[in-house]
């Protein structure tokens, strides 16, 4: 597919809009399924009367299923044994919405784009 020919405009920096686009987009869908768990737990936690908050390994078992239990092995055979234990481990039992949020968040401030550059001198 020839771009000049339907007319698009190639410059350098394509393939850097392209990878913002990509985070901001995982971003603003992992900080709107953040807030969306947050409402179920705070919902959930109103009808126990009691604080309730879903663990990020309970959804990653609700994902995954029977390769949930296949990550442990996998993670210390092939990585390290200390990575899962204190590291991931640690994660897993994190608040999903906590964790989606963050992520979220840290994706969106890592797609922003770039100030300008104006008014910094380059020469000294």
């Amino acid at each position: 597919m020839d771009p000049k020919k339907w007319g698009l405009r190639i410059s350098k920096d394509d393939g850097g809009l392209r990878v913002r686009f990509l985070l901001r987009l995982i971003g603003y869908l992992l900080v709107a399924a953040g807030f969306i768990v947050a409402v179920i737990d705070g919902a959930r936690s109103i009808a126990n009367s009691t604080p309730r908050f879903t663990a990020l390994g309970d959804t990653l078992v609700a994902l995954l299923h029977e390769r949930y239990a296949l990550l442990q092995p996998a993670i210390e055979r092939n990585l390290h044994p200390m990575l899962w234990d204190p590291v991931l481990l640690s994660l897993v039992r994190m608040p999903a919405a906590l964790v989606a949020l963050l992520l979220g968040f840290l994706l969106l401030w890592l797609g922003r784009r770039p100030e300008p550059q104006i008014g910094i001198i380059t020469r000294r």
